[in-house]
């Protein structure tokens, strides 16, 4: 049985700068990899629990009781011929959609699932193969067996470490060739080049150079100072060797053969060998999706200068701080028996960086734009609206404009020659040949349609969830956990799932393409362990002063700053790319140069005066030019020698550098740890706003040579062991750990509330969590609208403090009560239904909630402030993506929501709304707003201002609150909320209903082991 008590942790990771030598974790590491047994083939006499009857014997202590899913399904290689099957007469590749089917069904089937039905909506994620699902058995080399199971998940063993990872290297290929292409494409910054010059792909490879350019020299210093990082970084660089041999492997038997994806015929590419740089550009791409947190201090002090415009300094200084919700109380943690890890308080206010009003531009990195490439002129023009106006309004939508690439116009095309259709066709099947068109046009919307990278300045979309309960509250006395990461929606998905076993390494799981080396979120022989985005302000903003190297006046367009007093050229960082038209992507013939600017401050993102002297803004992220370096907590992780303890598993997730919340259970135990380089900032600074690049006010013993400066210890991390359960939802992770300087939305209302609110009434009900009632904790939060859970009893409550008389009002009110009564749920009316029930309430709250919010707050804010608030911080994140409210006739939110992408509800003014109502009812309010904003602070007013916005919202038509797409009708509800694989490859796969779920996702609960 497991301990009930809590007990006192110690992380090994030393406190340390980025050059660590890591002696403890190395150690261990070192221990752990010189163990003679192979990892997953040790004796049963190790184990409580018997192995599973496979044709790989392996060590399980789960006992049947560990589950995984990742729709659509395994499957991502195709050739030519199957992607125009499947376009001609729909036949699907097999296992590239049999996951999807029982991810979707969930929804209808979870209030009565039963543990015997779990596998139903769930694969067994038991370790080893039974004979009767191996599909297929491959020994690519010597000493590697690679099984594929049913569900065509490989199984990979080695019977030497460099056996397995040449395993994985052959296996991940097989698997996402194409897929790992575009990746590395990508992360280079030549994705237009590789795979068509679409808008999509020019917006993509444009915000990923914004946050991450490198040159290949920049590339390999970091192979280099990997493999130099100690036993751990040696070894780490030795496995990535051995998977590119796999991966090479791969390409050289598909290329033999002539059986490689179709897409490469598409796009008119050939395969290239894979290399080391390769993979740092892949890890590029990951960490600007979901690894890092911050570097919106100019957005934030655009609102902060708006705020003081409206109110006067004290009192707009009071007001901004408010809605910062920096470290407000009534933020739901995942660390709830009052832990305390301070980090990111301003200390001071030296070194500020304030711009003069209206004087901010963003920097148009597109240069030599030629063709369809996106010019200068057109990218420029959210700037060009900046210098017609000086309002800090106008300012900060200009920054949230220019945080995306710029819209372009509809593309000239080129229709397909029949020489391009000839040279597709060559080796298709006779009764193919002609029907080669088919797929003309297939990457038209780009070739990675759905991948979101945040630019610098932008809110990350932080995803993915997790449920864990402790041993004393569930029915089998070991902690129980539902978990996983929401990445969005691809086809194929950007994770594969796998398992790996040889020596020092056993795990199933997932990774991303291209990195699965190592499975990076699954579970090992005892214990299992996931992530969510943590979020946290590891990037800052610094101003230089701009200067000219002969010493003549300087502009905003100068490429020089002052550097402890000395002109000191820019280093300017190219990536030219250019593109024909495709079968695959028709775009006209175009070209640019893609050009960032870095100092020893960071990357320059803006331009702008302060007192009429031109700077530049810059952004400094502290796992720049590290991209690599978290590979170490993950080889940790894949070793269940570290990983079968609690402290462990706390010391593998603190080498990681990535902002994430990593989560545990073993049979006995939970555990939690927040990952991430959190850079110690110099004493009387303020992280929250920009600050002048000086060494006064530079992040302590920052090199910008080596890219290191002093972090904060593993210790000073948020960290825990055994706590009574754990729910995360990219939300607050502890008291005193501050929301990031952009990040407005850790307040009284976040989506982690349902979840956290599942379990504790679940709790007081007296009875005991089983892996059942965890899914249904958590299906059911995926299935709510977190407004009309947690904000519409509020609004309600204003509306009934008087009794509606108009009956078209009392009629609306009533509608949606009944919705909220019975639990604010999105759910269709039956399985396989596409429509909703309560759809007119539904339909009522999405259209209600931008007009409230305006008839709310815009007339006590002023369109100064409430603008440039919406600017940094969207007003809402329903499942549509849609119903925002506009400035400048734009969408100027830096964290604007994703249509069709699942996750909702994570950044909105709900907070706001709470705090403000309940204080125009006289309810108790920790850390109010100081301004009572609804109806000027008057209940009866504030009544009248939303039964008014109530009325307007339902005359709005469902054409207008949900607007047609690429994929809807105009005013079809499911589908506008629907959810759909983005396709990054020929296979397409049907829309499913709506819910707020991780992409991948693990039930698990070990009986022994722990």
């Amino acid at each position: 049985m497991p301990h009930d008590r809590r007990h006192s942790i110690s992380i090994t990771a030393p406190s340390r700068r980025r050059s660590r030598s890591r002696l403890l974790t190395a150690m261990l590491a070192a221990a752990a990899l010189s163990a003679t047994t192979a990892a997953g083939a040790a004796s049963a006499s190790s184990s409580n629990s018997s192995p599973r009857a496979t044709s790989l014997q392996v060590v399980d202590d789960c006992g049947g009781q560990c589950y995984d899913i990742l729709p659509p399904g395994e499957n991502g290689n195709e050739t030519l011929a199957q992607i125009i099957l499947f376009k001609l007469f729909g036949t699907d590749p097999s296992n590239s959609d049999d996951q999807l089917g029982p991810y979707q069904n969930l929804v209808t089937a979870s209030t009565g699932l039963t543990a015997s039905q779990v596998d139903q909506f769930y694969n067994s994620s038991s370790l080893g193969v039974p004979s009767s699902d191996v599909q297929s058995t491959e020994t690519p080399e010597t000493g590697v067996t690679i099984q594929i199971d049913d569900s065509g998940i490989p199984h990979i063993t080695g019977t030497t470490r460099a056996e397995t990872e040449y395993g994985a290297g052959y296996a991940g290929a097989q698997e996402r060739l194409w897929v790992m292409d575009l990746m590395r494409h990508l992360g280079r910054g030549e994705l237009s080049s590789f795979a068509g010059g679409d808008a999509g792909n020019q917006a993509l490879e444009q915000n990923l150079w914004r946050g991450a350019p490198y040159t290949e020299a920049d590339l390999t210093a970091q192979v280099t100072a990997l493999e130099s990082d100690g036993t751990n970084g040696a070894q780490v660089k030795s496995d990535i060797d051995d998977y590119l041999d796999g991966v090479n492997g791969y390409i050289s038997a598909v290329e033999a053969a002539d059986d490689f994806p179709g897409e490469y015929d598409l796009a008119d590419q050939s395969i290239q060998p894979f290399t080391e740089e390769d993979l740092i550009a892949i890890a590029d791409v990951v960490g600007a999706l979901f690894g890092n947190g911050g570097g919106e201090q100019l957005q934030s002090a655009l609102v902060k200068q708006a705020s003081e415009a409206e109110y006067g300094t004290t009192e707009g200084d009071e007001v901004w701080s408010a809605l910062r919700e920096q470290n407000d109380t009534e933020a739901t943690m995942t660390l709830h028996d009052g832990q305390t890890f301070p980090y990111g308080e301003a200390t001071g206010e030296n070194g500020l960086a304030m711009p003069d009003a209206g004087s901010v531009q963003a920097v148009s990195i597109v240069q030599n734009a030629t063709g369809t490439g996106v010019t200068s002129s057109v990218a420029a023009t959210a700037s060009a609206a900046a210098a017609a106006k000086s309002s800090a309004t106008t300012e900060a939508s200009t920054l949230a404009k220019a945080s995306t690439a710029a819209s372009i116009p509809a593309k000239p095309t080129v229709k397909a020659t029949s020489a391009q259709l000839a040279k597709a066709a060559k080796d298709l099947p006779a009764s193919l040949k002609s029907k080669a068109s088919s797929i003309v046009g297939m990457f038209d919307k780009g070739a990675m349609p759905g991948v979101d990278v945040p630019s610098p300045g932008q809110q990350h979309p932080g995803m993915s969830n997790a449920l864990v309960v402790s041993g004393k509250d569930t029915a089998s006395g070991n902690p129980v956990a539902v978990f996983g990461p929401q990445t969005g929606y691809f086809a194929p998905q950007l994770l594969m799932l796998e398992e790996v076993e040889g020596p020092g390494i056993s795990a199933r799981g997932v990774a991303f393409s291209g990195l699965n080396f190592y499975v990076e979120m699954g579970r090992g022989p005892s214990y299992a362990w996931s992530a969510t985005s943590g979020e946290q302000g590891t990037s800052d903003t610094f101003a230089v002063q701009l200067c000219n190297t002969d010493g003549s006046t300087a502009t905003t367009s100068s490429t020089a700053y002052l550097d402890n007093g000395v002109c000191t050229p820019m280093t300017e960082i190219e990536q030219a790319d250019s593109w024909s038209p495709t079968l695959a992507d028709e775009t006209a013939a175009g070209s640019y140069d893609l050009v960032m600017y870095r100092t020893n401050f960071g990357l320059v993102e803006y331009t702008a005066t302060i007192g009429g002297k031109p700077v530049a803004y810059t952004v400094q992220r502290s796992t720049y030019m590290h991209e690599a370096d978290s590979a170490i907590g993950f080889m940790m992780f894949n070793n269940p020698s570290i990983m079968d303890t609690a402290s462990g598993f706390q010391s593998a997730a603190s080498n990681v550098d990535f902002d994430f919340n990593w989560f545990y259970v073993n049979s006995a135990h939970t555990a939690y740890f927040n990952s991430g380089m959190n850079p110690e900032r110099a004493s009387g600074t303020d992280p929250n706003l920009p600050l002048w690049g000086t060494s006064a006010d530079e992040w302590t013993d920052w090199s910008p040579t080596a890219y290191t400066e002093s972090d904060t210890p593993a210790s000073a991390h948020p960290n825990d062991q055994d706590q009574d359960y754990y729910v995360s939802w990219n939300n607050k992770q502890a008291l005193d750990y501050s929301a990031a300087d952009g990040n407005y939305s850790w307040g009284p209302v976040q989506r982690v509330d349902l979840l956290n609110t599942g379990i504790k009434n679940y709790l007081a009900t007296g009875a005991k969590f089983t892996e059942t009632s965890l899914i249904q904790v958590m299906e059911t939060a995926a299935t709510t609208d977190l407004r009309g859970s947690e904000v519409l009893p509020l609004l309600l409550q204003v509306i009934d403090s008087t009794p509606v008389t108009d009956s078209t009002q009392e009629t609306l009110v009533g509608e949606l009560t009944s919705w909220a009564d019975a639990g604010s749920r999105i759910l269709p009316t039956a399985a396989g239904a596409e429509t909703f029930q309560d759809a007119a309430a539904i339909q009522l709250m999405d259209a209600w909630w931008p007009l409230l919010l305006q008839a709310e707050f815009q007339p006590g804010m002023g369109t100064g402030l409430f603008d440039a608030l919406v600017a940094d911080m969207q007003t809402n994140d329903s499942p549509s993506g849609g119903q925002q409210i506009t400035v400048s006739g734009v969408i100027p939110s830096d964290n604007a929501a994703q249509t069709h992408k699942g996750s909702a509800f994570q950044f909105g003014w709900w907070g706001y709304v709470s705090k403000d109502l309940r204080s125009v009812l006289g309810q108790a309010v920790t850390d109010p707003l100081p301004v009572q904003y609804c109806g000027g602070g008057s209940l009866s007013a504030c009544r009248t201002d939303l039964l008014n916005s109530l009325v307007a919202a339902s005359q709005e038509s469902a054409a207008t609150v949900y607007p047609a797409d690429t994929y809807c009708s105009a005013g079809d509800q499911w589908c506008a909320d629907s959810i759909v694989q983005s396709p990054l490859g020929g296979i397409t796969h049907a829309l499913t209903t709506w819910q707020n779920r991780p992409t991948y996702q693990q039930v698990v609960s070990f009986t022994s082991g722990g």
